[in-house]
């Protein structure tokens, strides 16, 4: 995977992504190691997500991995948090923030199937309601009983 692959990737993975929730400003720093060594930024800014191909002087966190394992992390293979635990990535900074990155994938993850589910209910043909079925018989209603004329 080239450096260009990797930070389309990761542009396909978050831009997309809901971050409305976000009240704070983020900017989370990925410095590649491997065949698409290189940095690049994610930053969420007035509720929207952006990835750019360049460092970032002011930022929360820096992530530091291998090409392969920020792929296997942006396609959904490997866990944010078991990559750190398993020393696949480094951080450093604030890592309340990095974990934001989680929750990002999660919400990008959402947006396309529920679009996908729209489309197939447009595309899906419309059923007929189906006939109402006849109720069991009933027994007959019981007539009242007649009035006795009284006599006078």
């Amino acid at each position: 995977m080239t450096y260009e692959e990797l930070v389309k990737l990761a542009k396909k993975t978050y831009e997309k992504a809901d971050a409305s929730a976000v009240k704070d400003h983020v900017a989370i720093q990925f410095n590649v190691t491997g065949e698409a060594e290189g940095a690049f930024y994610l930053e969420v800014k007035d509720g929207k997500v952006s990835v750019e191909p360049y460092e970032y002087f002011d930022r929360d966190v820096i992530v530091t991995a291998e090409d392969t394992v920020l792929a296997q992390i942006a396609n959904g293979k490997l866990g944010l948090e078991a990559a750190y635990l398993t020393g696949k990535i480094k951080a450093e900074g604030n890592l309340k923030k990095a974990l934001l990155l989680k929750e990002l994938k999660a919400a990008a993850k959402k947006a396309p199937a529920k679009k996908e589910a729209a489309a197939k209910k447009e595309a899906a043909p419309k059923k007929e309601a189906a006939p109402k079925k006849a109720c069991a018989k009933k027994a007959p209603a019981k007539k009242a009983p007649a009035k006795k004329e009284e006599n006078k």
